[in-house]
């Protein structure tokens, strides 16, 4: 299954057309035999987002800690096996993930002990706003399946000098993240002086995630949530939105941008 797929329709004065839709399908994510939990998405790069969720949610930190990951065996299945030394606390997953589903994630007392699971991001590096604002650009230009249905989000991962490093789109703004954040665990690319970009909106569940993934800057084309923002506060990221060149706003972090 590709990540998109052809429909017959039917235009309101009858015309008959056809057109391509996202596909989205659910993936079993599961640990040393244990369901973790099913993340509807677009299928691709399941490796990578089995392996950015698990590190989003603090089951693990480092690839070593990760000794397979099967995208073969079962479709629409992950199946990740972790080291030996890798403790899998199913109890705290299972009450945080049912939280998140059931929009449980809010208030300061969440700020808190995401931060505590990920401390907030040290001072440091700068960026050139002139390599930022060339950044939509290039995500829109490497959107390859939004041009074909227009139904996707996209997060892109860019150098300190505005490289494009990797492009990843989904049904799920999250899921494209953790596909990113996945990309560069496996890939062992070092987050601390890149910055991320991202096609929407930005929640909190991003801001967190990015923290996660030792992200010191999140920009976004659309808005930021309150929450996000009190996010990136207390978490020391920058958080840029609405950058729409030649400008956009800066929510947080103002001191790492410098030409």
């Amino acid at each position: 299954m590709g990540a998109s797929k052809e429909f017959p329709l039917t235009r309101q004065d009858g015309t008959p057309f056809s057109d391509h839709a996202a596909v989205e399908e659910p993936l079993q994510l599961i640990v040393d035999g244990h369901p973790l939990a099913v993340l509807m998405r677009t299928p691709g790069h399941d490796h990578e987002l089995a392996a950015g969720f698990l590190l989003t949610e603090a089951v693990i930190s480092h690839p070593d800690q990760i000794t397979n990951i099967d995208t073969d065996s079962r479709e629409n299945h992950a199946l990740v096996f972790l080291a030996d030394d890798v403790t899998l606390d199913l109890q705290r997953l299972t009450r945080h993930l049912f939280s998140a589903s059931s929009c449980g994630l809010c208030g300061k007392a969440t700020i808190d002990a995401i931060t505590t699971a990920h401390p907030p991001i040290p001072d440091g590096p700068t960026f050139d706003p002139a390599h930022i604002l060339t950044a939509p650009d290039a995500l829109r230009a490497a959107q390859v399946t939004f041009n074909d249905t227009g139904g996707l989000h996209a997060s892109a991962l860019f150098s300190q000098s505005g490289e494009r490093l990797v492009l990843r789109e989904d049904v799920g703004r999250h899921n494209a993240l953790d596909k990113v954040l996945g990309h560069a665990l496996l890939e062992g690319i070092d987050l601390s002086s890149c910055f991320l970009l991202v096609s929407g909106r930005v929640s909190f569940e991003l801001m967190q995630k990015a923290l996660a993934g030792r992200l010191p800057l999140l920009a976004a084309i659309s808005a930021p949530s309150s929450l996000a923002i009190e996010f990136a506060q207390e978490s020391n990221q920058t958080l840029l939105a609405f950058l729409r060149p030649p400008t956009f706003n800066v929510y947080s972090g103002a001191e790492r941008l410098r030409p």
